[in-house]
């Protein structure tokens, strides 16, 4: 019969090592998670839904705003309508797309961490492995490029709006001027290119301008597209961490690879 006190300490014992052996375990876990990749989806996802979200709702009040206010013939923004509308349809794509492929590259960064930091065995560094680690570097590099000229793409409204609101702001503090009437001033969309020369009436002067600067669809459709803008931006961010990530991850287990190749000889 072993002594009290001795059993005792026996089962402290075997008790702080259980402890110690969870604690392990879980640092072991926290060590594989790829940090970097987890950001650049949260990031991703934000921008991502603010960019698709926004910018479907802003197509449609800039559709209205035209139709009500400087292209009243169907015939003359048809083509513009029909644009928009796929737009909208190619918005749809790439919300699920980019959904999709989020999750996609952060299983791809669960897979590489635990390759490099080799919590998984050695059949995570196999030639399909960085086959597979290669082909999203190469991809999400140009996703990357892409999106740069999607956020070029859609400040281009925001520049359009702005000169909107700006020339409304212009005709607010001329109207004290007698000197200056506010209805010499002007804004020509057809200037945009984005309907025909001969749409009617094309641009609005004055009063009526300053009217559709304070519709409910013209404030809503400038603050979605500078929204929009900023979610394009931040994919734009998030994709350059995947860049980053995949690349040094790719690298490592290349330089892995050679490591186990030269070893074995």
């Amino acid at each position: 019969m072993k002594p009290a006190m001795e059993t005792a300490a026996e089962e402290n014992a075997e008790q702080s090592q259980e402890k110690k052996g969870c604690f392990e375990c879980c640092i072991k876990c926290l060590g594989g998670v790829p940090y970097a990749s987890l950001v650049a989806t949260i990031l991703c996802f934000s921008g991502v839904a603010l960019f698709c979200g926004c910018g479907h709702v802003a197509l449609t009040g800039t559709v209205s705003i035209l139709e009500q206010h400087f292209s009243t013939t169907a015939s003359d923004h048809a083509l513009l309508s029909e644009v928009i509308q796929l737009m909208q349809y190619v918005i749809y794509g790439i919300a699920s797309f980019f959904f999709l492929y989020g999750i996609i590259l952060l299983a791809e960064g669960f897979y590489t961490t635990s390759a490099v930091k080799e919590l998984h065995g050695e059949f995570k560094t196999t030639a399909c492995g960085r086959c597979i680690s290669g082909m999203f570097v190469f991809l999400t590099y140009v996703l990357g490029v892409a999106w740069l000229g999607v956020f070029g793409f859609s400040a281009v409204p925001v520049f359009m709006f702005y000169n909107i609101w700006s020339t409304c702001e212009v005709i607010k503090s001329l109207q004290t001027n007698v000197t200056v009437p506010g209805d010499q001033i002007c804004v020509d969309i057809r200037q945009y290119g984005i309907i025909p020369w001969n749409a009617v009436p094309g641009k609005a002067c004055g009063p009526i301008l300053e009217n559709i600067c304070n519709t409910n669809e013209f404030y809503m459709s400038y603050h979605l597209f500078i929204v929009a803008c900023a979610g394009a931006g931040a994919t734009v961010i998030a994709l350059l961490i995947y860049m980053m990530a995949t690349t040094y991850n790719y690298a490592v287990l290349k330089f892995k690879s050679r490591e186990d190749c030269c070893t074995k000889f």
